[in-house]
């Protein structure tokens, strides 16, 4: 599989296509992808979805991707990577903060906007860059770069809506890192168990759980349930899997036991959310 690389700190290009231009590829940087017109399916990590004017994508530099387009599309693609965020006037902290939450949009494969609001905010935001972008005067570069900046921390907020738990600014590190390793391996139980998990953040099994929560507020097993659960209803709503296909992504024995998870957790079944209830 190709993989792509940019050698600025960012790339920004406005595309009109009536079909693929690129199959299969991966990226070394972040990439967001804007739908200012048309209408198709955005492959991400081959789940499927159906995509259309107004909704935003936020590849990472794990994902691999590609765009089956249905009826002529106009993008917005701006490439970005850390040595942009770096650059940006972001403390060391926040900085830190940021890397984490984009670097675990990789888990959601719809439109990264879920704060309603925003929708309406990032529309007149992608046109303004297509203004400076295209036109030549005073300031392009700075006002662009500004832009750009207002852009990601849109995304940002959203990704940080859709975690089970805000990770604040003061976190510490090595929560931070719990987390993220908690999301990256929950598709394999056997790495989520505590004694696991403290032996890779040498943190004691018997303490590992109140640490968590001093720092969290949320009991370790209610973080992974939740966030294993929110990425579950996800995939029935926007990807073109099946229950069973789920459930053995997740590792479940099957269906049933999927759903008593997932009854549990949210109070409905899969087939309410199939239903759309």
């Amino acid at each position: 599989m190709r993989k792509e690389n940019i050698h600025n700190p960012y790339d920004i290009s406005f595309v009109t296509a009536s079909v693929c231009a690129k199959l299969e590829h991966g990226h070394n940087f972040f990439e967001l992808a804007y739908i200012r017109s048309g209408t198709g399916r955005h492959i991400l990590n081959y789940s499927s979805t159906v995509y259309h004017t107004g909704q935003l994508y936020l590849i990472t530099p794990d994902d691999t991707h590609h765009f089956e387009i249905d009826t002529e599309t106009e993008f917005l693609f701006l490439k970005f990577n850390h040595i942009f965020l770096k650059k940006s006037n972001f403390g060391t902290d926040s900085l830190k903060h940021l890397e984490y939450i984009l670097q675990n949009a990789n888990r959601h494969h719809g439109c990264i906007l879920k704060n309603y609001a925003d929708k309406d905010f990032v529309k007149p935001l992608v046109e303004a860059i297509h203004r400076e972008v295209t036109a030549s005067d005073f300031y392009n570069e700075d006002l662009i770069r500004q832009l750009v900046y207002t852009l990601v921390i849109i995304v940002a907020r959203n990704i940080a809506k859709f975690l089970p738990v805000y990770v604040a600014d003061a976190t510490e590190e090595k929560v931070v890192g719990i987390l993220q390793y908690i999301e990256q391996n929950i598709y394999d139980p056997k790495k989520l168990r505590a004694e696991h998990i403290s032996d890779m953040f040498t943190v004691s099994t018997s303490y590992v759980g109140r640490y968590f929560k001093k720092h969290t507020n949320d009991t370790l097993q209610g973080y992974i349930s939740k966030y294993k659960v929110n990425l579950i209803e996800h995939r029935i709503k926007y990807s073109d899997k099946r229950i069973n296909e789920i459930a053995n992504e997740f590792g479940f024995t099957d269906v049933s036991h999927l759903n008593k998870f997932f009854k549990k957790q949210k109070g409905y079944s899969l087939r309410d959310v199939k239903r759309g209830v």
